[in-house]
Order: structure tokens, then sequence, then C-alpha cells
């Protein structure tokens, strides 16, 4: 497979006793949406905590866009141009919806802490930069009406949003969510689908953990699938819909709808 944004191979983590990941492989092409799946305790969180700097992986080779990359810490990976979203939103709750996204958008500043601290003209320029881009953002997503509503007295659906918008404004070329239609409705579901290709439309690469299976097999180019810390399938969504192993391990009988957990 050509022109990879993320390639990683032989990952491996375990906790004490536990081996959360073995010898797992992931390919992301560039431009592309990629699905990570598999039941409950299978290893997809750990391995987004891994690739985003969460945890420290045991073994295992990261490239970046063709280039060694350490996933060693959060504010490094964010630099190198991976954000996420977590299975459970994270949000500062007391803060408007346009300020979370702004405290996003400052991973690219340049003013510093001293220019913040002096108010240079310098830091106030780019403080309106920031909070243009940030109200963009908001409209992009489609919550641009909530700019002033603080985070918490959002609908889950838009607080799902707005975790997304926070994740566009660090810039970034990989953008990593995990299980972001959780707890969604039918007509939500397919909104969010619709701002997913429109991600994509603006060059950004997606890594998606999802369980609506029936939303990763129509919106994904590649799925692989984790099972006990092991990849056992990686491939077209149609073919990995029939591999034997993916049946017996999640999909069981009704590949058409939303796997078990």
């Amino acid at each position: 497979m050509t022109d990879l944004l993320l390639d990683i191979r032989g990952v491996s983590k375990r906790f004490g006793g536990l081996q959360a990941l073995s010898d797992v492989t992931l390919a992301v092409p560039r431009g592309h949406i990629v699905g990570l799946i598999g039941p409950n305790g299978a290893g997809k969180t750990t391995l987004f905590n891994v690739i985003t700097g969460l945890y420290v992986p045991d073994d295992g080779q990261f490239l970046l866009d063709g280039k060694p990359y350490s996933p060693t810490a959060v504010h490094l990976v964010a630099a190198a141009g991976i954000a996420r979203t977590f299975q459970n939103i994270r949000l500062f709750g007391s803060m408007t919806a346009l300020e979370n996204v702004m405290v996003g958008r400052h991973v690219r500043t340049s003013a510093g802490i001293l220019g913040a601290v002096l108010r240079t003209p310098a830091q106030r320029t780019e403080e309106r930069a920031i909070r243009d881009q940030a109200l963009a953002i908001l409209e992009f997503v489609g919550i641009a009406g909530m700019a002033n509503h603080t985070a918490r007295t959002l609908s889950y659906g838009d607080q799902r949003r707005l975790e997304i918008a926070r994740a566009l404004a660090t810039e970034p070329r990989l953008l990593a969510l995990d299980e972001p239609a959780a707890g969604m409705n039918a007509t939500e579901k397919q909104s969010l689908r619709g701002l997913l290709e429109r991600i994509l439309q603006r060059g950004t690469t997606i890594l998606l953990i999802e369980h609506d299976v029936k939303l990763v097999m129509g919106l994904c180019d590649r799925v692989t699938v984790l099972d006990q810390g092991r990849c056992i399938a990686e491939g077209l969504p149609a073919d990995v819909r029939l591999d034997p192993a993916v049946i017996e391990a999640y999909l069981g009988t009704t590949p058409e709808g939303s796997a078990h957990a």
C-alpha cells in the first residue's frame, strides 16, 4: 500500500500480566478513512492511546508521513499533527463552546507565555485570529449558534461535534475518533457521517473506532479488525465483513447491522 500517512508495525503493549496488544500492524493511507473495529476488550482504545501518546508501547515501529515517529507525549503528538476524541466526551464543561475550540487552537500559536502575560500587540493580534478561526470551525461542524453556550449545556450530539471541532482546531493531518456515534440516534448518526465526509474532503485523514458496523462499512475505505489484542483482518469493507474469523469473533450472523458488544 503506497502513500501511507500512518504506518505502525509490531506494536505491543502489556499491563502487568495482561497482553493488551500483540504485534499489531495498522496502515492508514493518506486522504482515506480507516475503521478499527472489534469486540469490547479487543484493544482498540489501547491502540489509540498508544498512537496518541497516552500509553508508551513496549515494542513497535511507527512511521508518520514516512518518517519515524515516537508517540511519547500528548503535546508532541498534537504538534506532529495527530488529534483525537475520546469514547467518553472530555470537554471543559464550564467554558463556552468557543473557548473550548480556542483551547485546541493554541497548540498552533507562537506568541508564547510572556506575550500572553504582557498582552503584547502580537499576542492580541494572534488571539483575535484564534477567535476567528475557532468561530469558523464551529460553523463548519454546524454549531456556530452555540458558540457562547457553556459546553455542559449542549445536547449530547452537539457535545460530540464540539469535541471534534476542538480536535480540528489543532490542524491535524490525522483525526482519530473513538466511538463518535456512541449514544446517537439514527438522525444524529447520519449527520455525523456527513460531517466526517466533509472533514475528509478538506484533506484530513481519519482513523475511526466505532461499534456501529453499518456506519463503518458504509463510510470507511478500509477496515482493520482487532480481537484479543491481535489484528485478525484488514482490507476493504466488503472483504472484511465476509471474513470467517471476523464473523466468528465479532459480527456473528448479522454483518449488516450493529455488532454485538
